[in-house]
Formats: C-alpha cells, sequence, structure tokens
C-alpha cells in the first residue's frame, strides 16, 4: 500500500524550476531516503508532502485522496516535519515535547517517559531546561516532539547534521527503532549517501529536480561523485 502517490510534480522558486516533474510512491511501514546533490530538489519535495510548499502542477495523493482536499492542519498531524535546525522553545524538555499536542488541542495523556526513551532519552531530561542542550540533544527533543502528535509520517530533513560525529549511528539507530516500533512511514532526506544505504529500505536519487531512480538501499550503487 502507498501513503504517498506523486505524479508530474513541478515547482518553481523565484525564477529557478526546483522540481521538474516528480514521479515517486512511498509505501507504508518503509523508510525511504532522498539523496541528491545540493540544490537538486530533495527538501522542496520533502515539504511538499504536507503543503508547507504548494506545488505549480502535479498531484499528491496521501492515504489515496488528493492533499489539496485534507485540510493543512490535519494532514500536518499526520506527516509530521522535522526540520534541519532544532529550535528549542523557552522552558522545559517537556513543555518543548508537549507543545504540538497543546496547540494542536489533543489530549495531554502523553506518556513523556516513553516518548523520551523512543527519542533516544534519558527520562530525566524532561526536567531539563531545553534551550542548554547539545545539538544532538535538541535533535532528538524535536523528534520526540512530533512523536507527541502520534503521526503516521515522519519528514525527516538532514536529521543528523549538526549532531556529534560519534552520536550519528546512535540517532540513526534511535530513529530506525522508534520507526519500526510505532509502525511509521519515514521520508528522510540527508546528503550522505553512505547513511541513507544503512538507515533504508529504498533510496530515491534526484537530481536537477527529478527522480533518476528509485532501489532498495541493499542494491543502490554510488560513486561517491556528490
Amino acid at each position: 500500500m502507498n501513503v504517498y502517490k506523486i505524479r508530474g510534480v513541478k515547482k518553481r522558486l523565484g525564477k529557478k524550476k526546483v522540481l521538474k516533474g516528480i514521479d515517486l510512491d512511498v509505501k507504508k511501514g518503509e523508510i525511504l531516503s532522498l539523496v541528491g546533490p545540493s540544490g537538486s530538489g530533495k527538501s522542496t519535495l520533502l515539504r511538499t508532502l504536507n503543503r508547507l510548499i504548494e506545488v505549480d502542477s502535479g498531484s499528491i495523493e496521501f492515504k489515496g485522496s488528493d492533499i489539496n482536499s485534507i485540510d493543512p492542519i490535519v494532514l500536518r498531524r499526520n506527516a509530521v516535519l522535522v526540520p534541519q535546525e532544532s529550535v528549542m522553545l523557552e522552558g522545559t524538555v517537556a513543555e518543548n515535547v508537549m507543545y504540538g499536542p497543546k496547540m494542536a488541542g489533543l489530549s495531554s495523556d502523553r506518556n513523556m517517559e516513553g516518548l523520551l526513551k523512543d527519542a533516544g532519552l534519558s527520562p530525566s531530561f524532561a526536567r531539563k531546561d531545553a534551550s542548554k542542550l547539545s545539538g544532538g540533544e535538541k535533535k532528538r527533543v524535536s523528534l520526540a516532539r512530533a512523536l507527541a502528535l502520534r503521526p503516521e509520517v515522519l519528514l525527516l530533513d538532514e536529521p543528523t547534521v549538526g549532531v556529534d560525529p560519534k552520536r550519528v549511528e546512535h540517532v540513526e539507530n534511535t530513529i530506525i527503532e522508534f520507526a519500526r516500533k510505532r509502525k511509521l512511514t519515514v521520508v528522510w532526506v540527508t546528503h550522505d549517501v553512505p547513511q541513507a544505504m544503512r538507515v533504508s529500505d529504498r533510496i530515491a536519487n534526484l537530481k536537477s529536480g527529478r527522480v533518476r531512480e528509485v532501489k532498495r538501499a541493499s542494491e543502490f550503487e554510488w560513486e561517491g561523485a556528490y
């Protein structure tokens, strides 16, 4: 079953044609990585999937429905974007994690300990000042904040950029583990092709605003050209 069906998607930002006719399917429960050189359209495509960027033409279906027929707020609760920059709000880690559900008017019966553990953090982090965390810790708080919305899809934009290189593999494994545990679909943008080959079920290779190829991670060939 496809969570997303993307057909003929085009997008211009200013004078630049960023997406030039994207055709791609995202399967339920898979981790699909988007790779490609800088400027290939990876992050732009990611943001079209929950309508943070509206396409100029083409169509995107989410679970069989055109995303233009879905309330953007509802769509963004179900397909949550974790941006590259992990911005922390004033207050504790717990207050940051619960910000999304609170703003969405959702019930507050979230298991804080479970959310933090799933994001690779000790429950003791709940009381810490979020502004004083390391870059990697802030990344994991952002993941916990996304999980608190109980999404079906995680849209990850370079989730390990800024993380201590010694902790990158830990963050990768954390994402894989909670995605499997919660049966999430993950679309993961990365400039790091070896990372994509480690974490993904399939890899979509973008170049100049088009999908050049889609292969299983085990079959993906890369010659270090990016």
